[in-house]
C-alpha cells in the first residue's frame, strides 16, 4: 500500500515538474531539479514514517487478540485432583482454545501480553462428600474464591469471575484450596478461562 501510495505521489511531482517545464519553455526558464529531489526526499521520510506507524499498529492488534479456556484433564485420564496438605496450583492441561498464547497448559499460568481489562472465570465440579475450592491469584494476590460443600454425597460445583487490570507481565492462575478436591473427565467439567475486553 505504501508503494502505491509513493508512487502517486511520485507521478504527482513528475506531472508538476513537467508542467513546470512546459510553462518554464513558454518563460525561456530553466527547471529547478533542486526542488523535485527535496520533494522526492520528503516523500521518502514520510513513507518510511507511515511504514512504522503501521507496524506499530500491527502489533498492538495482534496483541489485543488474547483468548483462552482450558479443563484440568486431558481427555483420557483423571478423575480426581487432590485433596492435598497445602495449596497447589491447578494446571488446565487440555487447552480448548488460547488465542494469542497468553496461557501456559504446562505451569497452568496466564500472562498478560499487554495493559489492559481482562476477564477470568473458573468452575469446579466434585463429588463424593468432598468440599471444592479453588481461589484465583493475580499476581500473588488473592482475587476470589469459587467453593461448594454438601455434607451428603452428591455432586458440587462452585464458579466465580472477576473482571482485572493487567500490567504486562502480571499472572493470574488459580490454586486447589488444602484439604479440597475436584473431579473432571472427557466431558470437562473444571475449566479456567479468560479473555482480554480491551487495552488501556
Amino acid at each position: 500500500m505504501e508503494i502505491i501510495v509513493f508512487f502517486s505521489l511520485l507521478l504527482s511531482v513528475c506531472t508538476v515538474s513537467a508542467n513546470l517545464a512546459e510553462a518554464d519553455k513558454s518563460s525561456k526558464q530553466q527547471p529547478c531539479p533542486q526542488d523535485t529531489q527535496a520533494v522526492l526526499r520528503q516523500l521518502t521520510a514520510s513513507v518510511a514514517v507511515q511504514k512504522e506507524q503501521i507496524t506499530v499498529l500491527q502489533k498492538e492488534t495482534q496483541a489485543t487478540h488474547v483468548a483462552f479456556s482450558a479443563a484440568v484433564v486431558l481427555p483420557g485420564s483423571g478423575p480426581y485432583i487432590g485433596p492435598f496438605n497445602t495449596e497447589t496450583t491447578l494446571i488446565f492441561k487440555h487447552v480448548i482454545t488460547n488465542i494469542g498464547n497468553a496461557y501456559n497448559p504446562s505451569t497452568g499460568i496466564f500472562t498478560a501480553p499487554v495493559r489492559g481489562a481482562y476477564h477470568f472465570e473458573l468452575h469446579m465440579f466434585g463429588h463424593g462428600g468432598v468440599a471444592v475450592g479453588a481461589y484465583l491469584y493475580k499476581n500473588g494476590g488473592l482475587v476470589v474464591i469459587a467453593y461448594e460443600h454438601q455434607t451428603a454425597d452428591g455432586e458440587l460445583s462452585g464458579s466465580n469471575g472477576a473482571s482485572l487490570l493487567l500490567e504486562v507481565g502480571d499472572q493470574v492462575f488459580v490454586r486447589l484450596l488444602d484439604g479440597r478436591r475436584i473431579y473432571d473427565n472427557d466431558n470437562h467439567h473444571t475449566t479456567f478461562s479468560g479473555h482480554m475486553i480491551f487495552t488501556m
